[in-house]
């Protein structure tokens, strides 16, 4: 894994706004930076794909044991009143669209997972389509060999699995935040797979979505919403006042509710007790067990739930690095050992790995100045090269 500088191309902004990447700055800050790629070999995507794929499974087998147990339940925070719920999701078998895994990789040993991303994870079409249209221009224009080569198919699995997900066809709901570029465009690039998949989307505000006289969930021209992609996380909509109304909507949500499970960071002591010293993990623990303190005084502090970064806290020989506070932290914390990333010229990469119903699909590489990955944390492209 080798981090390649090189001179962005000249129109990439021009070609970024006439695809829909409209988010590559933000804020006043570049968030797609292509002054550098980083390089893999084949043996080393593959490696991240078979760990994905290793800790995909891993994931599963334990959702299957957890809504059994209100033990874990309890430990994950999972709102005691909307726990059936959650176990009823996963026994009648709803299904997953995307997932994604993010990893500490430096291409000499195995890839370690920070955490999994498995309910709302954004950067897809970055990846899906940006980095892959930068491969076509720079084998185009020598730049890169003409073999060279992406570990990525995540635009054909996303597709392929809406069609899979939907075989009928049919209306399928997309809601997000309408102001929220980022996620607009996301929601955006999925309305056009699901079209290609040969489905119907139709986009509703997440304020607009009303309840009817049958309790059915129902947009704003009172049009039943069957199922529907939703970007916006279960750790919050199993807290808000409607929540009380999910069960009985007999709405599909994509996500489903069983990946409340994997979408919290209680899941990483979780799968430490399962597999300890499995080489794809870090050792954690629930803060008040008894073998965090076996972590010493260098360890990383997580709360249950976070977005982007917050409230993550890194501790290096007792000593606390600065932390976005955004108040994260009232369900709980989690000791995670402390591993960071690999440093390329004062730059922390984090791979993200994709997971599409039960397959690897690809990866993106997010860097910061610092070792936690945050919300304008650059995104680069990368390549297989031999």
């Amino acid at each position: 894994m080798i981090r390649h500088s090189i001179q962005p191309r000249q129109d990439w902004k021009e070609e970024a706004d006439r695809v829909g990447f409209t988010f590559h700055h933000m804020g006043g800050q570049q968030y797609w930076d292509e002054s550098a790629w980083y390089g893999f070999t084949l043996a080393q995507a593959e490696e991240i794909e078979a760990a994905s794929e290793t800790l995909h499974a891993m994931c599963l087998d334990f959702v299957g044991e957890a809504v059994k147990s209100e033990r874990i339940m309890t430990r994950l925070a999972i709102p005691e009143a909307h726990r059936d719920y959650v176990a009823e999701t996963w026994t009648r078998g709803d299904p997953s669209l995307y997932g994604r895994f993010d990893f500490a990789y430096d291409g000499k040993g195995p890839p370690r997972l920070y955490e999994y991303n498995a309910d709302t994870p954004t950067s897809i079409f970055e990846t899906a389509v940006f980095q892959w249209l930068w491969l076509e221009a720079r084998i185009k224009d020598g730049s890169l060999p003409a073999g060279a080569d992406q570990f990525n198919s995540l635009f054909e699995k996303l597709r392929d699995r809406f069609g899979a997900i939907f075989p009928d066809g049919g209306y399928v709901h997309f809601s997000s935040d309408p102001d929220h570029v980022e996620d607009r465009q996301t929601v955006k690039f999925l309305e056009d797979l699901a079209v290609q998949a040969g489905l119907t989307p139709k986009f509703v505000s997440i304020q607009d979505i009303g309840l009817d006289a049958d309790g059915r969930f129902v947009d704003e021209q009172n049009d039943i919403i069957q199922a529907a992609f939703k970007l916006y996380p279960w750790e919050m909509m199993l807290r808000e006042d409607y929540a009380a109304n999910v069960a009985a909507s007999k709405t599909q949500f994509l996500e489903p509710a069983w990946k409340s499970l994997l979408s919290n960071k209680g899941l990483l002591p979780m799968l430490w007790e399962r597999h300890a010293g499995h080489p794809n993990l870090l050792e954690a623990w629930f803060e008040d067990d008894a073998g965090a303190a076996g972590l010493g005084d260098s360890y990383v502090r997580k709360p249950l739930f976070s977005r982007e970064g917050a409230n993550i806290e890194l501790f290096e020989g007792g000593v606390a690095e600065p932390v976005l506070d955004q108040g994260y932290g009232a369900e709980g914390w989690i000791r995670q050992a402390l591993h960071k990333p690999p440093l390329f010229e004062g730059n922390y990469p984090v791979i993200g790995a994709w997971i599409v119903g039960e397959e690897a699909a690809g990866m993106g590489i997010r860097e910061d100045d610092g070792p936690v990955t945050k919300n304008m944390s650059r995104y680069l492209p990368h390549a297989i090269v031999e």
